[in-house]
């Protein structure tokens, strides 16, 4: 009788293990996001955060995450942030008493999403750290009005990958500051103003008609990311909103791309690193500190065709190959006539000698070294000269011939490649 027991308890045993599929590995918990938020002041400020607090939860459930916001600004501490991979400001900086807290969490690796309105301020000096150090902005400038939709010009971060280098914003009202970030070496600009939104704004006395206008950027130095737009178009009068700042799909997959990378579930949260200059690839040049892109001046394709800097426009008179020659140096060909390569005329080793195409004779005046600066961006260093390819006086506009100058670390001598 034993016997058979012990036979009848290994068939229930053998016949449990047939019929009781293994269990999958629980999935891994998804990561915390937990946002601050007054909604005291400003119709369309307080229906962002209204709108925000409907969107944000359902995509962050599509996307790994959870998410919730909060008024209580006295979570905004060590313990009270323990269990958060980021945070994010809604709609404003935080009290007073918070301010050391929110800085030693940022100094002890802690991640940081702000919009719109978090970065406003009159008295930059008055928590220098903040607006001149972290979000390096200083004091709000200008904005403009009513609130549009605008076309944004990206750059070359894990958070913009996989997007075109042009997209079209939500509508919001847009801000401008009174330090200039591209003189910053610390920032990293994700995103501008396309010159061909311009004008920005409805109204004429509150409108930009051209200009360079950073809207979204980084901070090296910390895990961080601000963005300008957060502002609901609104009817004042029926306090009824009329615009969406999650209407557009693009900008929608740049803030999820952005959650992901502060929490680092891309990237682990690192600056972008710099891929190899392929040989035989054409690249438009960017350049740093005005956004336009190198340009044969008339598409030109014969000897002593003017660079210039001019708006991009994606023509083969914007793109250049970087063909090796000896030394870590290359020669720069034009496109439109890849014979034709950047050169600095009659071999001058003179500041502001100008800069034209030339057929190529091996002469080091036609050389070129790219010097790495981090994120995607270089200076160029002429081989017979020790100059740096530059654009004069920092100069923002359309027809700008570039020229040599002394290596300074400016961002008129800074470029980027894009593909």
């Amino acid at each position: 009788m034993r016997l058979l027991k012990r036979a009848l308890a290994a068939a229930v045993l053998f016949v449990a293990a047939i019929a009781v599929p293994a269990q999958p590995a629980a999935a891994a918990e998804p990561f915390k996001v937990l946002a601050f938020y007054n909604g005291t002041w400003d119709a369309a400020h307080i229906d962002f955060d209204k709108e925000a607090r409907e969107w944000f939860p359902q995509a962050a459930a599509q996307n790994g995450f959870t998410w919730e916001a909060t008024t209580d600004w006295s979570r905004l501490s060590a313990s009270g942030l323990a269990a958060y991979k980021v945070i994010m400001f809604l709609d404003d900086g935080p009290p007073a008493d918070r301010r050391a807290a929110f800085q030693q969490y940022m100094q002890n690796g802690g991640a940081w999403l702000g919009f719109h309105v978090s970065a406003w301020t009159d008295n930059a000096n008055g928590w220098s750290w903040y607006y001149n150090t972290f979000l390096g902005s200083g004091n709000f400038a200008t904005n403009t009005w009513g609130p549009t939709a605008e076309t944004l010009r990206l750059g070359t971060h894990p958070t913009t990958a996989g997007l075109p280098a042009t997209i079209q914003s939500s509508v919001s009202e847009w801000y401008s500051w009174s330090r200039d970030l591209r003189q910053n070496p610390d920032i990293d600009i994700l995103a501008s103003l396309d010159a061909s939104t311009f004008p920005v704004g409805t109204d004429p006395n509150q409108q930009w008609r051209s200009g360079y206008y950073p809207l979204i950027w980084s901070n090296r130095n910390y895990k961080m990311i601000y963005t300008n737009f957060g502002h609901n178009a609104m009817n004042y009068q029926t306090n009824t909103r009329t615009s969406s700042t999650f209407a557009s799909a693009q900008q929608n997959q740049w803030l999820i791309n952005s959650i992901l990378w502060l929490a680092g579930q891309n990237g682990g949260g690192q600056p972008p690193v710099d891929q190899p200059i392929d040989p035989a690839a054409w690249y438009p040049v960017v350049n740093k500190n005005s956004g336009k892109c190198l340009d044969a001046r008339a598409a030109g394709t014969v000897n002593g065709t003017a660079i210039q800097q001019y708006a991009c426009n994606t023509s083969n008179a914007q793109q250049f190959q970087f063909a090796a020659t000896s030394g870590g140096f290359s020669r720069i060909n034009q496109r439109g006539n890849s014979s034709q390569v950047l050169d600095v005329t009659n071999v001058s080793t003179a500041d502001n000698a100008p800069i034209q195409t030339w057929a190529y004779g091996g002469g080091n005046n036609q050389q070129w070294q790219a010097v790495s600066e981090g994120g995607g961006y270089y200076h160029f260093v002429n081989r017979n000269s020790g100059k740096c390819l530059d654009v004069p006086a920092a100069s923002q506009s359309d027809g700008v011939q570039l020229v040599q100058y002394t290596c300074n670390g400016t961002a008129a001598q800074s470029f980027r490649l894009t593909r």
